[in-house]
């Protein structure tokens, strides 16, 4: 059997899957990852939550990286990858995509906002660190190219993209969320994850411990694939699109 015979065999047998994304789904789409040569750590340094919050020049340097696309996670198409996932959500396989990306993908290929957990956040908007109001950045250009601090106009708390930075909290709600999808669900499915950055990591060997089965599909070999019912070390995209055709037959 092929590897995406065997792939969609599993995703068959399912009957609530929750996928788990990392940087490895969205690389075919353009987007940078963070720490293989040439990823987005090696070209620049993070700005850590504690400075940001602590220094005004930090600030600007991270609003600039906002507003030239520096850091390059906004911007980009879906691609057969998401659109794949998209498709498992739209047939009800798929209860929720649990993702480690900020690049908002997801999303643009259709999933349900609701069936989306940003573990990391979104780089695609702004939020207020104060009363969590989101804002646009696109109204928040003018006011920095007159070099304010941006800050809300509800409360005057800071604003700030919203990812989560290095230092900063993980976001309550959303590992509340996927944690339960851990307990819930019966197959975790893997998608580009190295599987090294914690808490995030911690998920899909929750899912396996509560009797989910377990698939990685990552090009480099992680840390838990001896815990995993189906390691595969393949493209994202041409992977999916196969075991698609297959569970169309």
């Amino acid at each position: 059997m092929t590897d995406a015979g065997r792939l969609a065999r599993h995703i068959s047998d399912a009957r609530r899957v929750m996928v788990f994304t990392g940087a490895g789904i969205s690389t075919e789409s353009g987007i940078p990852d963070f720490r293989s040569p040439g990823g987005v750590w090696s070209k620049m340094s993070p700005i850590y939550f504690q400075d940001f919050v602590a220094s005004r020049d930090a600030r600007r340097e991270s609003w600039r990286r906002v507003f030239n696309r520096t850091e390059g996670w906004t911007g980009a198409e879906p691609n057969v990858g998401h659109y794949a996932v998209s498709d498992l959500v739209k047939r009800g396989k798929v209860s929720s995509v649990v993702t480690q990306n900020v690049d908002n993908l997801h999303q643009a290929s259709g999933v349900p906002d609701e069936k989306v957990i940003e573990i990391h956040g979104n780089a695609s908007y702004a939020k207020c660190l104060q009363c969590g109001k989101r804002y646009e950045f696109e109204s928040l250009r003018e006011r920095w190219e007159n070099d304010e601090d941006l800050t809300c106009i509800f409360c005057t708390g800071l604003l700030k993209n919203a990812t989560v930075s290095f230092g900063q909290a993980m976001p309550e709600i959303e590992m509340q969320r996927a944690g339960e999808e851990a307990l819930l669900c019966d197959l975790c499915l893997v998608l580009g994850s190295s599987l090294v950055v914690y808490p995030a990591a911690a998920i899909p060997i929750e899912a396996k411990r509560n009797g989910a089965r377990l698939i990685i599909v990552n090009r480099e070999p992680t840390d838990q694939d001896p815990f995993a019912d189906l390691v595969l070390h393949k493209e994202i995209g041409s992977l999916l699109t196969d075991t698609m055709a297959i569970l169309d037959k």
